[in-house]
């Protein structure tokens, strides 16, 4: 694994590269991975937007703030996404977000389709689900834990719908980015801040 781990860190890149990679895919009309067709491409623009609009809006509590900023363990958070993922455009922008509080924590992106043995060995229930962000002690490249593909109450809204319904449908993954929009990325901050109290041997200030 920790072979694997290297790979992807050595193939992985900045936010601020891959926001500029997103950007050069728009003027051209194109997508990151395999899969380059119409709509993927059609993806890639909208989440562009979505991805600007984060950058530009999110807001991060005084007390949320506190929390990152009491982390006193060097990490490494090397998420795995795709430019046409819908939920990867409403939850890296908030990951980049969280990274830039502390210095601690260094935040990478890699890109799935050109990962696979990373990818396969970071599944969700046997799916290759993305946004997946991997997180590592810096020092040892220790797995520590994993968080992804959502946050934890689209998760369960997903879930509930599923066991109803027993798949996604148009209208309800529609209703999903509404939810992102009116949660304002309070949940992942939510559930990281939760994950790093978690997590030893991370001691806080």
């Amino acid at each position: 694994m920790k072979t694997i781990i290297q790979t992807g860190l050595q193939n992985s890149m900045s936010y601020k590269a891959y926001r500029a990679l997103v950007d050069e895919l728009v003027k051209n009309s194109s997508t990151t991975g395999h899969n380059q067709a119409k709509a993927f491409v059609n993806y890639t623009k909208l989440n562009n937007k979505r991805m600007s609009r984060w950058d530009k809006t999110l807001k991060i509590s005084n007390a949320a703030r506190k929390a990152i900023e009491a982390l006193d363990t060097k990490l490494t958070w090397l998420v795995i996404t795709e430019s046409w993922c819908g939920d990867a455009a409403h939850t890296l922008p908030v990951l980049n977000k969280i990274s830039e509080l502390n210095s601690n924590i260094s935040f990478r992106v890699v890109l799935r389709d050109d990962n696979d043995a990373l990818m396969n060995a970071s599944l969700t229930y046997g799916n290759k689900a993305i946004p997946k962000l991997i997180i590592l002690d810096s020092n040892t490249n220790e797995v520590l834990t994993t968080y992804g593909p959502r946050p934890s109450k689209a998760t369960s809204y997903v879930n509930r719908f599923k066991a109803k319904y027993g798949t996604l449908t148009p209208d309800f993954k529609e209703d999903l980015q509404h939810w992102y929009n009116d949660d304002k990325g309070q949940n992942i901050i939510d559930d990281i801040i939760e994950i790093l109290h978690q997590l030893q041997p991370i001691t806080f200030r």
